[in-house]
């Protein structure tokens, strides 16, 4: 899965929503190659930089923040996928899941998050994906909206 994000393409990104795009299809791209070579994502990201490929600090931050919270991010996805298990699921569809989650938990709203992992769903992956991807990613963001104590005015 190679989303096309090319160094000329991270170099006119500029700033804000366009340069975090970027960043996230890049650590996209990373996480699926470790997934699809068992390496882990950090080896497969120092790769990256060897071979002179740009890996942008926001990029970094995703593959860490995957990377350490793997298995609770998979125990999330498993139980918000009714009847997926996780290692069944396609690795493209399964990386953007992973991405976004970890987005949702670093405080980007739920409606950002979850446009985005669509969007590259659609873009990377099958025809169905994006809908399964906004189910999924739609169930945590209820699940999350519940948790939140409802201001009471005060």
């Amino acid at each position: 899965m190679d989303s096309g994000a090319d160094p000329d393409e991270q170099t006119r990104a500029g700033t804000g929503h366009r340069r975090r795009r970027v960043a996230r299809r890049v650590a996209l791209d990373i996480l699926f190659q470790a997934d699809v070579t068992g390496a882990a994502p950090a080896e497969v990201m120092r790769g990256w930089g060897e071979a002179g490929r740009d890996v942008p600090e926001y990029a970094r931050e995703i593959v860490d923040g995957v990377a350490d919270g793997m298995e609770s991010i998979d125990a999330e996805l498993g139980a918000h996928s009714e009847d997926w298990a996780v290692s069944r699921m396609a690795t493209v569809d399964r990386t953007i899941l992973r991405v976004a989650v970890y987005e949702l938990r670093s405080g980007i709203p739920a409606p950002v998050a979850i446009n985005e992992a669509v969007e590259a769903a659609n873009e990377l992956s099958t025809e169905a994906s994006g809908r399964f991807v906004n189910g999924v990613l739609g169930r945590i963001a209820r699940e999350d909206d519940r948790a939140i104590p409802a201001e009471d005015g005060a």
